[in-house]
């Protein structure tokens, strides 16, 4: 059922990678009910699986880029052993509504009030979520957009896209920036009631973009690397005016939960980039332990999405008493879209789920690593199969770490179609438990997570 459209189709023709293939944005609004599904899905999952991603209704091809495009919601409603619904909706934004000739979605903006990036629940809530500039957006049961909020008044200024959410405290944590403001970031810390209790304010130069944080129980861990606001990119039109900046200087912190940014023991490293973390964790030693995907640099040419020669699954020893940040290499094959059990977040932990990559930005299978025996198992979709970021869901409460199942979409290029699919995590590379079938192409977008029935 269509619930509206804007009309076209693919931007072909436009040479932008990110609006024509797998990536040409979704045309119209659908709600498809009981969804076919091959296998059986675990009955104890109950719930809506959600992802976020760009979907442009109207861009420039020359100047998209894809982090920028408008925001669109997909969710599949999971109950009984059923797949129940599948709805995409677009986040009602201003250039939304108003091209959806809808009246104007209530709620505190900041900059600027396109949402694309994350979707998470928390605090009773979901919330859509996009770094550098807007508000959260809160979601209701069915993905219809229904306000902006700054956590009833106590967030003063931009969220971030990517909040980790502290398993023994319940407090989510963020590192936060706004492109109107060069010279400070903020780490911003959310209690589990939905309300800002800390905020520090950092400073820094060239107005860094901090896609992504970590954290351990001692520290908050900010990641101040040379991709940073480009005046000439802004004034020229380019949707997202973030480049490459080799005259940046690369460097890791280490903020102590409760401290403030003079207390912050700074670390250089070499010039590189990191859109996300997998965990981090205090060692016995008093170092810390920061696993990561490390890109040799970042928007450097590309002026559509991201533009890395290397990319490699590191782990980062930190000193915080030398100041001395030790670099290994885990795993030298491109990879991307980092999870792990988050139940583990911030401790020692075993299992990392990455996405293994191609140009651009693209899925080609998964990767199971085993910090500990230094293993990866491989699970490989086929020709012309395309992952997303999947996610762990661990069976119930006290499951052990790898107990539980890997979620996320995957789409046929060829049959122009996506599944929900699920495997068992112990079962790495066999078959699938489930496919929840979709009869259009999800695009490729960026982050999604289960968010659970509240009972």
């Amino acid at each position: 059922m269509s619930q509206a459209s804007t009309g076209g189709g693919s931007f072909a023709g436009s040479g932008n990678p990110y609006l024509t293939g797998i990536h040409a944005p979704m045309r119209e609004e659908l709600t498809i009910e009981d969804l076919p599904v091959t296998g059986t899905i675990p009955a104890t999952l109950a719930g809506r699986y959600l992802r976020m991603g760009p979907n442009p209704m109207a861009p420039n091809p020359a100047k998209y880029h894809w982090f920028a495009g408008d925001g669109m919601i997909h969710g599949i409603r999971i109950e009984n052993g059923h797949a129940r619904w599948y709805r995409n909706r677009w986040i009602r934004s201003d250039a939304v509504t108003k091209a959806l000739g809808e009246p104007r979605t209530p709620g505190p903006r900041h900059l600027f009030d396109t949402v694309n990036t994350n979707v998470v629940g928390f605090a009773g809530r979901t919330l859509g979520l996009i770094e550098a500039g807007s508000t959260p957006v809160e979601i209701g049961e069915t993905l219809e957009t229904r306000r902006y909020t700054d956590f009833d008044g106590t967030l003063h200024g931009s969220f971030t896209a990517h909040p980790h959410v502290d398993p023994l405290t319940g407090e989510m944590h963020g590192i936060c920036y706004d492109a109107s403001k060069w010279r400070s970031i903020r780490y911003v810390v959310v209690t589990p009631e939905g309300r800002v209790r800390r905020e520090v304010k950092i400073p820094v130069k060239h107005g860094p973009m901090i896609h992504d944080c970590a954290f351990t129980r001692r520290f908050a861990v900010i990641l101040d690397l040379p991709v940073t606001f480009s005046l000439t990119a802004a004034i020229t039109a380019y949707n997202f005016p973030y480049r490459w900046n080799g005259s940046h200087a690369a460097r890791l912190g280490l903020l102590p939960r409760e401290g403030e940014a003079g207390d912050i023991v700074w670390c250089a490293i070499d010039p590189c980039y990191v859109f996300h973390a997998v965990n981090a964790y205090d060692a016995a030693d008093g170092s810390v332990v920061l696993d990561l995907i490390v890109h040799d640099r970042m928007f450097w040419k590309r002026t559509s999405g991201p533009d890395s020669q290397v990319t490699k699954l590191e782990r980062w020893t930190v000193d915080p008493v030398a100041r001395t940040v030790a670099r290994t290499v885990i795993d030298p094959t491109p990879q991307e879209f980092p999870r792990a059990d988050e139940r583990r977040l911030g401790q020692p932990y075993r299992y990392a789920y990455t996405m293994k990559l191609e140009d651009p930005f693209t899925g080609t299978g998964l990767f199971k690593h085993d910090m500990i025996a230094g293993t990866r198992q491989v699970h490989d979709f086929g020709p012309d199969h395309h992952p997303c970021e999947f996610m762990f869901v661990p069976a119930y409460a006290r499951a052990e770490e790898d107990e539980g199942w890997l979620i996320g979409f995957v789409i046929d290029a060829a049959a122009r179609t996506t599944d929900l699919v699920i495997i068992d995590a112990r079962d790495f590379e066999g078959p699938p438990l489930a496919r929840i079938h979709l009869p259009h192409i999800v695009p490729p977008g960026f982050h999604g997570n289960w968010v659970p029935d509240a009972d």
